[in-house]
């Protein structure tokens, strides 16, 4: 068995993984949503703190597989670098008593691999990964290599969603909550502007749109001054505006890639309007859409132990006194690996 670690974030997250049968066998998540829906946001600091606490009683919870242990893996990036060496510490720790190889794991490829979790492998595949912090299209030929085709240039999907609802005064996580609304608003009533819709550029840019919806809220007389219904007009037509970006630059690239299968993952992926969108832009192009199950769409210990699986077999071990949160060279010029 594989015992996976994830703190990337606001989550903390062990699982147990069979590596003879891909089945997950203990998966646990203690969200930090609560404590930080005060903040609007994330603070990295008090999530640290947060995950000394939590991680070690889910750990506890896992003694009983300790025995069959043949490996631990931990995500080492991309996150929150003090969130990440809590987890970190504690993936060192257990490889060094029980004796067993420690596996790193990137936290995005965690995503694509959350598609998988008790399935085999379906690749290649092209990916959109929407999540807090990253926006992006990404080929996935093979475990070996991923290429980054498109990504955002300022905020991703999810800190878009976070950050108008909170400038709505709607609370933390916004995705959720500007999702429910938008199911009884008139997305046609706020003319949003659709970012980049006139450039050649394949990228994707939410700024411009934020700080529209900005504008518009100061229109209405700000928070105080807005009713229900505005808000719900309004985080409709936020969603429209996001979702038309998203599909236009994401048709470009259906138009050149022959790729068949196509895939949304991270924790904005678990957004059924925008998976309504995209499995009409799939029929279009006649593509086969996958989504994860709803429970692993967000950050989660199980779509790294499916990742540790084939990591495992390939033998890709790092040394427990060289792991350190890291970013590559490769990464920043958009490779993956």
């Amino acid at each position: 068995m594989i015992l996976s670690i994830e703190s990337s974030c606001d989550d903390s997250s062990l699982a147990i993984t069979e590596i003879a049968t891909k089945k997950v066998l203990f998966h646990k998540k203690i969200s930090q949503e609560a404590e930080h829906a005060c903040y609007g946001g994330v603070v990295p600091e008090l999530a640290s703190r947060l995950h000394a606490v939590t991680l070690p009683k889910l750990l506890e919870e896992t003694k009983p597989y300790f025995d069959k242990l043949k490996a631990v893996a931990v995500t080492n990036q991309p996150g929150l670098g003090v969130t990440l060496l809590e987890g970190i510490a504690m993936a060192k720790t257990i490889a060094s008593l029980q004796k067993i190889p420690l596996i790193a794991v990137h936290h995005l490829k965690g995503h694509i691999y959350s598609l998988f979790i008790e399935k085999e492998t379906t690749l290649p595949l092209l990916v959109l990964l929407i999540s807090g912090g990253h926006t992006q299209i990404i080929r996935v030929e093979s475990f070996e290599r991923m290429e980054i085709l498109a990504t955002s240039m300022d905020d991703s999907v999810g800190e878009s969603y976070d950050k108008v609802a909170k400038m709505m005064g709607l609370g933390y996580p916004g995705g959720p909550i500007i999702e429910s609304l938008a199911l009884n608003g008139d997305e046609d009533r706020f003319d949003l502007p659709v970012p980049l819709r006139n450039s050649k550029l394949i990228a994707f840019s939410l700024s411009g749109l934020k700080n529209a919806v900005r504008l518009e809220i100061e229109k209405l007389g700000g928070i105080e001054g807005m009713s229900k219904q505005d808000k719900c007009d309004l985080s409709a037509s936020f969603q429209k505006a996001l979702k038309l970006h998203l599909v236009q630059k994401s048709k470009k690239i259906f138009k050149s890639e022959t790729i068949k299968d196509f895939a949304i993952v991270g924790g904005a992926s678990a957004n059924k309007y925008i998976r309504e969108a995209y499995q009409n832009l799939c029929n279009e192009f006649d593509k086969t859409l996958h989504v994860a199950p709803l429970q692993y769409c967000s950050d989660n210990a199980a779509m790294i132990g499916r990742f540790a699986l084939e990591a495992y077999q390939k033998k890709q071990f790092i040394d427990p006194y060289e792991i350190d949160v890291v970013v590559t060279k490769k990464q920043q010029a958009g490779m993956l690996l």
